[in-house]
């Protein structure tokens, strides 16, 4: 898999997926054309069972490439396109089939740290902060998802001042599994991306569809529809082949069934 603005790199059921848009990795339509096919592919690999997302050089992404924005104005059906491809960039890493790491190797403002808050699992550099930086350029945009993660009054803040959120801040407030020194981050997450990768792929799969589908459910619903997965997981190979590994005190040997 080659693309123009990323780097993918697959090994032991592991995919490391690399902004590569030098010098601040700023997303253009390019950029969102190749995330939304590649994330696409990822879910349809049965060699690949968790994702690492992070940025090339110091910067995990600057968010949107405002150099774009004046060849959008005054063109009919512009900008419509251009919010299709933001939408769908955003929803092929947050429909991903797979478990995603975001490793946040420094800044991530506005769309950077859209793709975050379309991820799984976050871990931060110590030198990284996330921003929704839009008011500073005239717009306004992201309250949508910034409002799941934060309090009314800090959301509103970070979208009506541009404030960054450094991450040692983000750890004390639970958002981040870590704020680790930089040449720490990305060992810390590729640990843990091979423990998940080490799963059964089948249960992956389902949990993931379970962690995002029942955010939207009523707890009742939410509870049965996830009873539903575990009966569907227990006349699964895999399932079988968990549990008797389990017991037999060995490492287990999925097949993806």
């Amino acid at each position: 898999m080659e693309y123009n603005t990323l780097k993918v790199e697959i090994a032991d059921y592991v995919a490391v997926v690399t902004l590569n848009r030098p010098p601040v990795n700023a997303q253009n339509a390019e950029n969102r054309a190749e995330i939304t096919e590649l994330f696409d592919l990822l879910s349809d690999m049965d060699e690949v069972r968790i994702i690492v997302l992070t940025g090339s050089g110091k910067v995990f992404s600057a968010g949107a490439d405002i150099r774009e924005r004046p060849n959008l104005a005054g063109k009919p059906g512009a900008y419509g396109r251009h919010n299709r491809l933001v939408r769908e960039s955003y929803y092929a890493v947050a429909e991903c089939s797979k478990p995603i790491i975001a490793a946040i190797n420094g800044p991530a403002m506005g769309a950077g740290f859209g793709l975050i808050m379309a991820s799984d699992i976050w871990v931060a550099s110590k030198d990284s902060y996330v921003s929704m930086p839009e008011i500073n350029v005239g717009l306004a945009g992201g309250m949508t998802f910034v409002r799941k993660y934060f309090s009314q009054s800090t959301a509103r803040r970070m979208f009506f001042t541009g404030m960054k959120v450094s991450g040692d801040e983000l750890y004390r407030l639970g958002l981040v599994e870590a704020s680790l020194p930089a040449d720490q981050l990305m060992p810390y997450c590729m640990e843990l991306a091979h423990e998940i990768a080490g799963k059964s792929p089948t249960a992956l799969r389902l949990a993931k569809e379970a962690a995002r589908m029942t955010e939207v459910m009523p707890v009742r619903d939410a509870y049965r529809y996830e009873q539903g997965n575990t009966v569907a997981l227990s006349k699964t190979e895999d399932t079988r082949e968990a549990q008797l590994a389990f017991l037999e005190k060995r490492k287990p040997n999925f097949v993806g069934r």
